[in-house]
């Protein structure tokens, strides 16, 4: 049985240690593949991260015990497979044939961090066994220092691998952990002897959840992507219904409504896929994933640019774009790449490769074009709206005030949003709330959908959408209140009266308008 130390380890150290992949919790598997991976020296140890996923108890245990050691539906692991640590063909110092070194496997729930480490005397705190504290019988020295959970004396886990003398390969041997207990699991491949510099590691580790191999924080949206994809289907079949009913009556721009529409259907549907394959195997499928992201990428750069042209008056105010057709192409095309390299990158990409300043260097890009869409799609907004005052076009007026104030109902909500995901990630430094994770991505997909289904709800096709497209034949610049007024005819006064007069200056033909009376006519 290992020693314990009963010092407590510093929030800095556990952070330094767990900040080595803040980032994992995005992880692109729940099957880890380690090829020839190399640890990274932090304080007196040599780390690598091996994982770090939410993980719920299985629900195949009883008292915090597990009923059966099966590994089929309900049982929730980290099973170790095939691990081999091996060193560089030359030692760069011989030893002894019983000289042993260690490596070990250290897996803790995160909010058990502070039983990793310790010090001696209130000095500086350690992730690996020190003179100080073998001397006072805590710990074996060249060992990690730990100490029992409060909540569960078995754990953290340890699995040990050694070294005899010179060898150059160490092989743990198959091991399953299964999960008692719901919450976030960290795992940690360490070793604090500085002969074996330079050793790698290879082999994978399987973490499966009771419903599948989702990583916890992601199993929430299986679900919701098949929710959001029937809601998808729903709307669309409203929309093909009134598009085939007034099909002679549609608009170029209800045509791009509908092809939104029809992204959104398969976006959506294949990120239920994707999430159903990752489940059932435990590796994403690259090539749904791909299409996916394509597919959601389209989908946003064309209803950003439909609401940008839509701003500007296009087919209501204007039947073409003019210089600015090229503009918005070109910022529509560099919104799409952005939005594509960074969502690849963030779904089908080696996310342990990537360090904050690359990720927020791929982020940076899209919010800035996101910030100059909507400071554009505003400003044009303004104009039309100022434009169809001046008209008195108050049907066209009336639609377009309702999809400003949708837009800008849009627009609070989304920096409201966006402040409490700063909040929730700033507060949340260990992921500690991985369980409500899943809602951030959602809640995006599902304020898209909404400002969608008000869009459809205002130019849904109907035998009255002419009434709101451009017209050249001067009959939009007035409504048919003013038509009338205009056309209305008005009482003639008994002393008008017109005269017609020949060529030759002589009166030909007067008419005098007075009112006869029916008795008076000859």
């Amino acid at each position: 049985m290992e020693p314990r130390v009963s010092p407590r380890i510093s929030a800095s150290l556990l952070l330094a240690l767990l900040a080595l992949f803040a980032l994992d919790v995005l992880v692109d598997a729940s099957v880890h593949d380690y090829a020839k991976e190399k640890f990274i020296p932090r304080g007196n140890a040599f780390v690598l991260n091996g994982g770090s996923e939410g993980l719920y108890a299985s629900s195949l245990t009883t008292g915090g015990n597990i009923r059966s050691p099966a590994s089929g539906n309900g049982d929730s692991f980290i099973r170790f497979e095939k691990i081999t640590f091996r060193r560089p063909k030359e030692p760069s110092t011989s030893s002894k044939e019983d000289d042993t070194k260690y490596v070990q496997a250290i897996i803790f729930e995160v909010e058990d961090r502070e039983t990793i480490g310790g010090s001696a005397y209130g000095g500086q705190r350690a992730i690996c066994c020190t003179p100080d504290l073998a001397k006072l019988g805590a710990c074996t020295q060249g060992r990690v220092i730990y100490r029992p959970s409060e909540h569960n004396p078995e754990w953290p886990q340890v699995l040990t691998v050694t070294f005899k003398g010179n060898d150059l390969v160490a092989t743990l041997l198959p091991e399953t952990v299964h999960i008692t207990r719901t919450g976030m699991y960290n795992l940690y491949f360490i070793y604090c002897d500085p002969s074996l510099s330079g050793l790698v590691i290879e082999g994978k580790t399987i973490w499966k959840n009771p419903s599948g191999y989702l990583p916890g924080r992601m199993s929430p949206l299986l679900k919701f992507y098949g929710g959001i994809s029937l809601a998808f289907v729903v709307l669309g079949i409203f929309w093909f219904l009134q598009y085939a009913r007034f099909w002679r009556e549609v608009l170029q721009l209800q045509n791009s409504i509908t092809l939104v529409i029809a992204l959104g259907m398969f976006e959506t549907a294949l990120w239920y896929f994707e999430y159903a394959e990752f489940n059932k195997t435990g590796v994403r499928p690259i090539g749904i994933t791909i299409w996916a992201v394509t597919f959601g990428a389209v989908r946003r750069t064309v209803s950003r640019v439909i609401m940008l042209v839509v701003s500007m008056g296009f087919g209501v105010l204007r039947p073409t774009l003019g210089g600015l057709t090229s503009k918005v192409i070109m910022l529509g095309a560099t919104f799409f790449l952005a939005s594509e390299v960074l969502e690849l990158v963030e779904n089908a990409g080696t996310i342990n490769d990537l360090s904050g300043k690359a990720i927020l260097f791929l982020v940076l890009p899209v919010a800035v074009l996101d910030a100059f869409f909507i400071l554009w799609i505003f400003t044009s907004l303004s104009k039309t709206l100022e434009k169809l005052q001046a008209k008195r076009l108050t049907a066209k007026l009336e639609m377009y005030r309702k999809f400003t104030n949708a837009l800008c109902a849009a627009v609070i909500v989304s920096v409201g949003w966006i402040c409490y995901e700063i909040y929730f990630k700033s507060t949340d430094v260990y992921n500690e709330r991985w369980q409500n994770a899943w809602v951030i991505p959602a809640f995006w997909h599902g304020l898209s959908f909404s400002l969608l289904c008000i869009i459809c709800a205002l130019w849904a096709p109907s035998q009255n959408s002419t009434r709101y497209a451009y017209s050249d034949d001067g009959s939009e610049e007035l409504d048919q209140e003013d038509t009338i007024s205009l056309i209305k005819p008005a009482p003639l006064r008994s002393k008008d009266n017109w005269n017609l007069s020949s060529p030759d200056g002589k009166t030909a033909l007067t008419i005098d308008p007075t009112p006869v009376e029916e008795g008076k006519r000859e």
